[in-house]
């Protein structure tokens, strides 16, 4: 019987799998971190996720926000008002993705350098 990841890895090229499509999506300094956020806050404007992420600059978390909105994972909402009013909040595309960063999240603690239970 062939594994899963046999067919997965053996038979495509790396780059074609959709190993790779997912870390494309989710891949840089900050974007997993910015969907953990709106995973836990919810609707999040745009100051608060300056907040929340210490030490991401405003390029940084700017850039990030627009490339996962492009993508589809997360919803930005613009409030014509002034000072303008800007909210952020995942999709179902990014909510969709919430399982994967849990199940990250819980191996990170389970095997974080000197608390692995194995």
């Amino acid at each position: 019987m062939e594994k899963k990841t046999d067919r997965c890895i053996k038979n495509e090229k790396l780059c074609d799998t959709g190993f790779s499509y997912t870390l494309s999506l989710i891949s840089g300094k900050y974007k997993m971190t910015i969907l953990y956020t709106l995973m836990e806050f919810g609707i999040v404007r745009y100051n608060e996720l300056q907040r929340y992420i210490k030490g991401i600059t405003y390029k940084s978390l700017t850039t990030s926000l627009k490339e996962l909105e492009a993508d589809g994972l997360i919803v930005r909402k613009e409030y014509p008002q002034i000072p303008p009013k800007v909210e952020y909040s995942l999709s179902k595309r990014g909510e969709s993705l919430m399982p994967i960063l849990d199940e990250m999240c819980e191996w990170g603690d389970k095997n974080r350098m000197g608390r692995s239970k194995d």
